[in-house]
């Protein structure tokens, strides 16, 4: 007989399993629900079908009519799944969607499911769009109160554009809100006098301007947005036609002077603003300043940045073309103290220049990210910045990343200069001169031997062909035998700057 001692302990400790795994999944399920739509690798797309769960008869009729049948979704689900969204990109929505489709159109054919009938093979407009329908009014009838919303003009925003119209609270607490539009229309319009009137509660607020359209209708309903928050932290501009005089002086007449911590500009054009020291003069807690592949960059905007009254606290700078150099270089010496994130993609060799003034001024830097191209022209270019570039790096860098045409022989220069350097996450994309002409070689003895990189990640190209070190298996347990981690170029650390800029704040 057993002993009853044994019997109780084994119960309790049961018990205490039971529950412990209980309080984890209340706690974990949660933050994983939080977002799958922004899953970068998923291994499938079943959650749109454990979204669906509780569809009425009528709705998966709808859905049967493009193939997909009622026994595909779950008979009984473990928690309320839809309740949890806190993060939407209606793009993302989109491409999951379309994913999920090709998923059960291919197990079909291939005959792995037996249980997934499809019966019309091919992915329509239509179908997309209901299921999109489906969703949104699955996450609406949950009570969902979303606390960061992506928009970008898509086929079927009307109809999105509606739900959100018709359905106030959906997004009454929203904190982070990007839209990105290709043109402005009576919807959009309204969507702007929406969010105007039913959230006053951004503190990220993200907006693209459309291309080659009349600005000033967009920026009255953007000026009143910024107007009516109480507590707005962070915004990003981009891709402006028309100077935006209104919506700047916004910046500094409303709340948001004495709460804008962050300001980002993104392919913003300077051209005839000159508010700009009125502006930065009134903004009294800004923390930090970004301009990423602005255009105007002379004279007239450097004069407005140097007679505004306090520090100017550029933390990122990244160059499109460099024309003229002594504005950009006046503005490093005026903010150099605080910039950490440096790039440029110019083909000038002015670039070489420019980047002796960082080294000068700007003792913070810690991303460094430079593209010179990988055609003939660009060659020369490439050579003179990895013969100086080593020896103006400071002694550890975060990132680096180097997409140029490379030489062995400059290669090998960069590596010697820069021995004493540590650099967390390195990332070079080359072309080779010559399919004989390889970079690997020179990895192990200047970078795996030294132990002065954590992460990399190598891709060279010849003749259109790539080749990428993480699947050269010898090579990568070479580097993991010093504790360095080879990984995908395309998939692991290629930052879009966009993305940096954004989440990184």
């Amino acid at each position: 007989m057993a002993n009853p001692g044994v019997v109780m302990q084994s119960y309790f400790k049961d018990e205490w399993l039971e529950d412990g795994v209980k309080l984890w999944c209340r706690l974990a399920i949660p933050l994983l629900w939080k977002d799958p739509f922004s899953i970068k690798f998923p291994k499938n797309y079943h959650f749109i079908e454990i979204y669906l769960h509780n569809l009425n008869d009528n709705d998966k009729t709808k859905l049967n009519e493009y193939g997909i049948i009622k026994d595909l979704f779950p008979s009984n689900i473990l928690f309320n799944y839809p309740s949890f969204i806190q993060h939407l990109d209606i793009c993302k929505v989109s491409n999951c969607i379309e994913n999920w489709f090709a998923d059960i159109e291919t197990a079909t054919i291939k005959a792995q499911y037996p249980k997934y009938s499809i019966q019309r093979m091919n992915l329509t407009l239509n179908f997309t769009k209901l299921v999109h329908k489906l969703l949104h009014l699955t996450f609406i009838e949950n009570e969902v109160k979303l606390h960061s919303l992506e928009i970008t003009m898509f086929d079927y925003f009307d109809d999105v554009c509606e739900l959100i119209l018709q359905n106030p609270n959906f997004i009454y607490s929203i904190k982070n809100l990007t839209l990105d539009f290709e043109e402005v229309t009576d919807n959009i319009i309204k969507l702007l006098e929406f969010f105007c009137s039913n959230c006053n509660s951004i503190s990220s607020l993200y907006f693209l301007f459309p291309s080659y359209s009349d600005n000033h209708l967009t920026e009255k309903c953007l000026s009143q947005i910024i107007d009516s928050q109480e507590s707005l932290k962070k915004i990003l501009l981009g891709f402006n036609v028309l100077p935006l005089h209104r919506l700047l002086l916004s910046l500094k007449n409303s709340n948001c002077s004495n709460t804008l911590n962050t300001i980002i500009f993104y392919y913003f054009d300077f051209r005839n603003l000159v508010d700009l020291t009125e502006v930065f003069n009134q903004l009294n807690v800004l923390e930090s300043i970004h301009i990423a592949y602005c255009y105007s960059l002379d004279s007239k905007f450097i004069q407005q940045i140097n007679n505004i009254n306090k520090p100017f606290k550029l933390k990122s700078l990244f160059l499109d073309e460099i024309s003229h150099i002594e504005p950009l270089e006046l503005l490093i010496q005026r903010s150099g103290g605080y910039l950490e994130n440096f790039g440029s993609i110019s083909r000038s060799q002015l670039l070489v220049q420019l980047f002796e003034s960082v080294r000068k001024y700007c003792n913070k830097v810690k991303f460094l990210h430079l593209v010179a191209g990988l055609k003939t022209l660009d060659v020369e270019l490439s050579s003179i910045i990895l013969q100086n570039l080593g020896q103006v790096l400071p002694c550890k860098l975060e990132y680096l990343s180097l997409h140029l045409s490379i030489s062995t022989s400059d290669l090998e220069m960069f590596f010697k200069n820069s021995q004493n350097i540590f650099i967390k996450i390195l990332l070079i994309r080359s072309k080779k001169k010559e399919e004989s002409e390889s970079i690997f070689s020179y990895l192990e003895e200047y970078i795996a031997k030294k132990k002065k990189v954590k992460y990399l990640a190598i891709s060279e190209t010849y003749n259109s062909r790539t080749e990428d070190l993480f699947y050269l298996k010898d090579k990568v347990k070479e580097f993991e035998l010093h504790d360095i981690q080879v990984l995908n170029y395309n998939n692991d650390f290629l930052i879009n700057i966009y993305d940096f800029l954004k989440d990184n704040e």
